[in-house]
Parts: C-alpha cells; structure tokens; sequence
C-alpha cells in the first residue's frame, strides 16, 4: 500500500478499544499514516461516534473517500451490550455516577420479553443530555455539565431488530439492530421507565454497520503492524 492509495481513497475497520474517543482513534490512525509516509497531512474521519464506554466497529475514511462518510453513516448498524435494571444515571451509562436507585425484585424475564416489543419499529426518542449534539451551537454536554436545563426535541429513529439474549437480573443482555441516530443509552433509560423501574446502559459493543462486520476489523496496534509490513 502506497501513500498515493491512501489519498485516493481507503476504508480502515478499527475495533475501538474501551475508554477511547472515536476521535482519539481518528487522531492515532492519521498520526500513523502520517509518520509512516513522511507527510505532513492526510484527511481521516469517522462515519458514525462510539461513545468512550462502548468497543466495536468504527469505520475510518482515509483520503478522498472522507466525502463518502455521510453514506456509511447512514446504513443500519448493530448492537450487543447490557442493560442494567434498578438504577439510572444521568449520563444513561457509567460515565456519570447512579443517581437513583429502584427495587427490581418483582420484575421478571416475561416482564422483560414483553417489552421490548414496545421498542420495535419506529419510536421516539430523546438524544441523553449527555452528548455531542449541538444545540444553539453548543454541545448538549456542555449544558449539562455547567448544570443548565436545556429542552431536548425528540427524534424518530427505527429499531428493526431488539432480541434478549440473557438475563440475569439486574443484568439484560441484547443484540439491536437500529437506524441511523438511534441512541442505545436512551433505550436503555427509556426501556427501564416502560417497566416502571430505572434502567441504565452499562456495556455496549457495535458488532455490524450495513455489510461490515466487526469480525474484519484490526485492533489499532493491528492495524500499526499491517501499515508497516504492507507499507512501500
């Protein structure tokens, strides 16, 4: 691979690890191309954000190809992660600290199938306060950090496939399949409220968007290693 390939145009599949920003990896993987090729710029974006707590598939557009992120982003990606029943945050996950706390001893595995059938097809949903959508141009993030109120308009989003594949109380493990803008945290607070209890999002992996697959993806010292053996 050529330093001429990547500007014409590449797709890198990265397994984002835990804690990092897509933007983090964004920044490696250009450092990367960077100093391997002696060049001082090279265009890389992401097509669709990974929070810091979720792992899985993000695609990376190298080159020319960063004008083709829009229709990556736009292809129906799946989910599997875990639902934790009895208590909710504000941030929806574990990035902020429990805020409430809720009895779920009476809520069982029925309780929970039934559910999600609530949740498939079209819904509306509201985007967490905690989170990179601007609003009056300012991250929504920033609102609730500074602690103001700020109104959050709902959005709809299609949900194509919501399927339970454990559940150990308080824990719920499942695989969604989601439209594009669709928020797995707010599902989860959303889905804890159906039950009458509380609900946070406490794992998250993206296993699929449209035909690409996690399983293909590189690590990002995988992908350190191919650049530098397939490099000329």
């Amino acid at each position: 691979m050529t330093v001429e390939d990547y500007k014409e145009g590449q797709l890198i599949f990265i397994d984002k690890p835990l804690g990092w920003t897509s933007f983090q990896v964004v920044n490696k993987i250009r450092w990367l191309i960077k100093q391997q090729f002696k060049i001082k710029k090279i265009k890389v974006g992401h097509a669709g954000t990974l929070d810091p707590l979720a792992t899985g598939l993000l695609i990376l557009c190298v080159g020319k190809f960063t004008k083709k992120i829009d229709t990556y982003q736009a292809q129906e990606k799946e989910y599997t992660g875990t639902i934790t029943l009895g208590a909710t945050t504000p941030s929806y996950d574990l990035e902020t600290e429990i805020d409430a706390r809720f009895d779920y001893s009476s809520i069982s595995s029925e309780n929970v199938s039934e559910t999600t059938l609530q949740f498939i097809g079209e819904i509306q949903q509201q985007p967490p306060i905690f989170s990179a959508l601007k609003k009056d141009g300012k991250r929504l993030y920033e609102y609730a950090r500074a602690g103001e109120e700020v109104v959050i308009p709902k959005r709809t989003v299609h949900i194509s496939a919501f399927e339970i594949t454990n559940i150990e109380l308080p824990n719920i493990d499942f695989r969604i399949v989601c439209s594009k803008g669709t928020y797995i945290r707010s599902l989860a607070h959303d889905f804890g409220k159906t039950l009458n209890n509380g609900a946070h999002l406490s794992a998250l992996r993206r296993t699929k968007i449209g035909d690409y697959s996690v399983e293909n993806s590189l690590s990002i010292e995988g992908f350190e290693t191919k650049l530098e053996t397939t490099s000329s």
